[in-house]
């Protein structure tokens, strides 16, 4: 993932910045998940900017709050931005209307758990619980990862229009394991299993211990909001078990986004486009550990 970041930041940097704005917009964009606090030098390299230009630009968004400085002359995001992202429509009323139906799948799997929304071609997971006893992982709310290697990921391309899921498969795929799936063809299949069964099964897409299952989560209207998914280890996955939970809460969640709107659900109108919930399990294998 490094690798991925890495080379966007320096793909980004070789982009012209012909004004302000975009020059602003770059000494933000250096920063990132495995990138959370940088020095002067590092923003400027990753910018593609200037040392000097990137001096003032950071003295600028400092004053603002867009950036804070530490004691020892580092810099992170600072939280005037936290404030304006939760204004977003896909930020805090999705974030409060999710939670408790996450924190009740944490408990209830003893997994990680993760909210997700597509931002251009990868998924940014906008909340994440994680797993404290049994197995951890390193996914944090602000996190970006590409779509082809997550389980929310596939899901929301899953879900896409046919013309965003050619582009996105027909970009450089990065494989971090050696079951993480890069074939076109191949991701074409699974895509086409997501839509029939209504969620995604992910092995080792990212690291080799972990299986996620992710499920969409539809907006009082029909359409595609987010996706939420559940990782634990995959010795003691239970997928379908998982993907009925998912599902559970899914719809939950679309009921709360419905009240918070005012809107009224037309019978089971989230699960327009395909969206196929997996085949009843018992309450009792609900409340299971997985």
């Amino acid at each position: 993932m490094t690798e991925l970041l890495t080379t966007s930041a320096d793909a980004s940097a070789q982009a012209p910045r012909a004004n302000a704005a975009g020059r602003l917009l770059a000494v933000l964009d250096a920063f990132g998940p495995r990138n959370r606090v940088l020095s002067l030098s590092e923003i400027s390299r990753r910018s593609g900017l200037s040392l000097s230009t990137a001096h003032r630009l950071v003295h600028e968004l400092v004053s603002w709050g867009a950036l804070e400085r530490d004691p020892n002359g580092t810099y992170s995001i600072g939280v005037r931005l936290l404030e304006l992202a939760a204004l977003a429509p896909r930020g805090l009323d999705l974030r409060e209307a999710a939670f408790p139906c996450l924190d009740d799948l944490h408990h209830r799997t003893r997994g990680n758990v993760h909210l997700g929304v597509r931002d251009g071609m990868h998924v940014v997971y906008v909340e994440a619980i994680r797993a404290c006893a049994t197995h951890p992982t390193n996914g944090k709310a602000g996190d970006r990862w590409p779509m082809h290697a997550t389980g929310t990921g596939l899901v929301l391309l899953a879900y896409a229009d046919r013309e965003f899921q050619e582009e996105a498969l027909s970009r450089p795929l990065e494989r971090y394991t050696p079951l993480t799936v890069t074939d076109p063809a191949q991701l074409r299949r699974k895509l086409a299993q997501v839509r029939q069964s209504g969620y995604a099964v992910a092995v080792g897409q990212i690291t080799l211990p972990d299986l996620v299952v992710a499920v969409p989560v539809h907006d009082p209207y029909g359409g595609l909001a987010a996706a939420i998914s559940v990782v634990v280890e995959a010795a003691r996955a239970k997928p379908q078990v998982l993907a009925r939970m998912l599902t559970e809460a899914s719809g939950e969640i679309t009921r709360r986004l419905a009240a918070q709107t005012g809107q009224r659900l037309g019978g089971a109108g989230y699960r327009r486009g395909g969206f196929a919930p997996v085949a009843a399990a018992s309450r009792g294998h609900l409340t299971a550990a997985t």
